[in-house]
């Protein structure tokens, strides 16, 4: 197989490029098996919550602090009646403590009084939430519900601008591209598979290209180094 460059991806067509999408997620089942979100949970509710304290945090430290919090608040309505002081001090370790804790008992506060305490499974109620974006709809969709959806975290996004499956920039406008090419049964694992991918091997900063598995379907290696060649000059 020859190797892929920007200008081949520019002239796929939707069937070469679902195809192309098939074999990526191929190669990269085999390569990471035991992918998963790395996140804990075991409810709807532990996802939403888990999900917005990740905001710029770890998903290791977020770990840390929900496997202290989840065991001691079970249902929405104790979430929102958390003093504001006591729900700061316990998560201040995942960083911006005061907006995560506002966000998280104004959506659990409405989680009461809209759904009887319950995360809602349809995107147009979950984004009706306060603090709920489409990124973190989806993601509880996909992972607590078992609904085909992709969430376009920083992994996802990255890569799948690097394998030349999209050129926006913005999530939402990435999961618009990435919907008609990924399979729906795929859906999730696909974001799961990106995501390990992302923190293995495509890391953000210096991608280790030379020991991809994903090296021919990708037209990154190409693109950057024409960009570190054009900058030597």
């Amino acid at each position: 197989m020859t190797r892929l460059t920007p200008q081949t991806v520019a002239t796929e067509t939707p069937k070469e490029r679902r195809l192309r999408v098939r074999k990526i997620v191929r190669i990269l089942d085999r390569t990471y098996p035991d992918s998963k979100l790395a996140l804990n949970f075991t409810t709807p509710l532990e996802l939403l919550i888990a999900l917005i304290l990740a905001a710029q945090c770890t998903d290791e430290r977020v770990n840390q602090v929900t496997a202290t919090l989840f065991p001691k608040y079970r249902r929405a309505e104790e979430w929102a009646r958390i003093p504001r002081a006591t729900l700061e001090a316990e998560i201040r370790s995942t960083g911006f403590y005061r907006n995560k804790a506002k966000a998280i008992q104004e959506c659990c506060a409405a989680l009461v009084e809209r759904f009887q305490g319950a995360v809602p499974d349809r995107l147009e109620d979950l984004v009706s939430l306060p603090g709920v974006g489409r990124k973190t709809a989806n993601i509880v969709l996909g992972n607590a519900f078992g609904r085909p959806a992709i969430g376009v975290d920083t992994h996802v996004g990255r890569l799948a601008q690097r394998l030349g499956l999209t050129k926006e920039t913005n999530p939402d406008k990435i999961e618009g591209d990435l919907n008609p090419i990924v399979p729906d049964p795929l859906k999730v694992r696909f974001c799961h598979l990106l995501q390990a991918h992302g923190r293995a091997v495509c890391l953000a900063r210096k991608p280790d290209c030379a020991a991809c598995p994903l090296n021919r379907l990708c037209p990154f290696p190409v693109q950057s180094s024409k960009i570190r060649s054009a900058r030597r000059k």
